[in-house]
């Protein structure tokens, strides 16, 4: 005799509970199948016409299977006539189902639950909806999700053509700003930035092999962006439907002041955290605080290396925070200073290009005392030059503790801030300066935050915060 195989009371359970469900699905499947039937009656016609009937009726069978599954695996809910109030723990009555219908990425839901209205609390609840997770509004948080991807990278405009021929999903330009203003809305530099953890992998997987600690730089630069003031809210006084009026309002460059954390490794860079703003000084100061007690840079496994221009607010974030880093004053910004002196004491001659690339040479390679001696003991051709030598000299003798740049590079330092302009590029000038765009601050930074996260990675986290302070609310 054989051995008899020992079934659990779950599997059976699961079993057949899957086999009333296949068939609920089946009959639904049918429907869809007559619909597609009467759109096209006649199978052998061109692919392009039978993948664009299916590609219409894709949603109307997906949302309907998933209408299936959410009435067989919550028919409790929707069968429910009692609940027990949260508040003063009262016995309330189910009252007429209400419907309601929301817009999901496989197509609408049709849902009639049960209603429970406490006349104690006076509050009234739809347990069903607590029980699938939904977010207030019909366009549930897989769309907003979805539409929050493409607004970062386009023009609202040009968003909600994109969404609609690649989902099928309706949703205008104005629901997109404003869902996607909502989910962005209070984010900090620790909201949208990795974990410790995913951090920690990233700099292990760089350091493999290798027998120094690998090297993260921190850039600290500002990037401009066009803004509106706030009275340039709401309606202008005028008729309807009239040729649109010249604004009243003027635009004004704000600073967007950001910071970057990155690895370098060999000939490429390793993205680690991003945080852009229109914020001033003390403001992202107070976000590279937040960093640091974080503990999200671990200090002690890499060599910390700060490089930026000259501007004395940068470098005095940078000693009271992290004081052990290496600092580098950006070979470009002092190669800048050099031109420019240059140009204001032999004019665009050779004898200027020629003393520029000599003067560079010594600077890179050591000779830095030799620099400043020389500075000091040349003659300025008129007071415009004079200025500029007098300029130029404080300025290097101020950063000649930066600018060891040969060793540097025996390090295995970059000298250059390329990484920190590139995280400007990316994610401040590709989406914030479009033709005829002007932010208001708010929208600028909320846009900003959602773009850092997606280079740092944790766009998702982003919305499960933002579903989380839903429900709570």
């Amino acid at each position: 005799m054989g051995q008899a195989e020992v079934i659990s009371l779950d599997a059976v359970r699961a079993s057949k509970q899957w086999a009333s469900l296949r068939q609920q699905l089946h009959d639904a499947f049918d429907l869809w199948l007559d619909d597609l039937q009467a759109k096209l009656p006649d199978p052998e016609t061109p692919l392009t016409q039978i993948t664009e009937t299916m590609w219409q009726l894709r949603q109307d069978l997906t949302g309907s299977l998933t209408e299936a599954i959410v009435e067989y695996g919550h028919r409790f809910e929707f069968m429910r006539q009692q609940i027990v109030c949260k508040t003063c723990q009262c016995l309330v009555t189910s009252r007429p189902l209400v419907p309601r219908t929301v817009e999901t990425m496989v197509g609408s839901v049709r849902l009639e639950r049960p209603y429970f209205y406490c006349r104690v609390c006076r509050e009234g609840s739809y347990p069903l909806d607590e029980a699938l997770g939904l977010t207030p509004g019909s366009y549930q948080l897989d769309v907003q999700q979805a539409a929050a991807k493409l607004v970062i990278e386009t023009s609202y405009a040009e968003a909600q053509a994109l969404f609609h021929d690649l989902t099928g999903v309706h949703l205008g330009s104005e629901r997109m700003h404003t869902l996607t203003n909502r989910a962005a809305e209070g984010l900090s530099v620790l909201d949208i930035a990795p974990s410790r953890e995913q951090i920690d992998e990233r700099i292990a997987e760089a350091a493999a092999g290798k027998w120094r600690r690998p090297v993260v730089v921190l850039g600290i630069d500002g990037a401009y962006a066009p803004t509106r003031p706030e009275s340039a809210r709401g309606r202008r006084p005028g008729q309807r439907r009239q040729r649109a009026r010249r604004p009243t309002w003027k635009g004004q460059w704000r600073e967007v002041k950001g910071f970057r954390f990155y690895l370098v490794g060999g000939e490429r860079i390793v993205h680690l955290l991003s945080w852009h703003q229109v914020q001033n000084e003390t403001e992202l100061g107070e976000a590279l605080k937040q960093v640091k007690e974080a503990g999200l840079i671990p200090e002690d496994r890499v060599r910390l290396c700060v490089i930026c221009d000259g501007a004395s607010w940068i470098w005095e974030h940078v000693e009271s925070l992290f004081s052990s880093a290496r600092q580098v004053l950006d070979y470009y910004h002092c190669s800048e200073y050099l031109h420019r002196m240059a140009k204001a004491q032999y004019g665009d001659s050779q004898q200027a290009h020629e003393w520029v690339e000599a003067t560079m040479t010594r600077w890179y390679l050591g000779k830095i005392s030799a620099v400043l001696g020389g500075l000091g003991r040349m003659r300025a051709t008129s007071e415009e030059a004079q200025q500029a030598i007098s300029n130029c000299w404080a300025f290097l003798h101020k950063h000649r503790g930066r600018s060891h740049y040969l060793k540097l590079r025996r390090g295995g330092y970059p000298l250059g801030s390329g990484g920190m302009e590139a995280a400007n590029k990316f994610i401040c000038h590709t989406r914030l300066k479009r033709s005829g765009a002007w932010w208001y601050k708010s929208n600028c930074n909320q846009m900003l935050a959602l773009r850092c996260a997606k280079y740092n990675g944790t766009l998702d986290q982003v919305f499960v915060r933002y579903q989380e302070r839903l429900r709570a609310a």
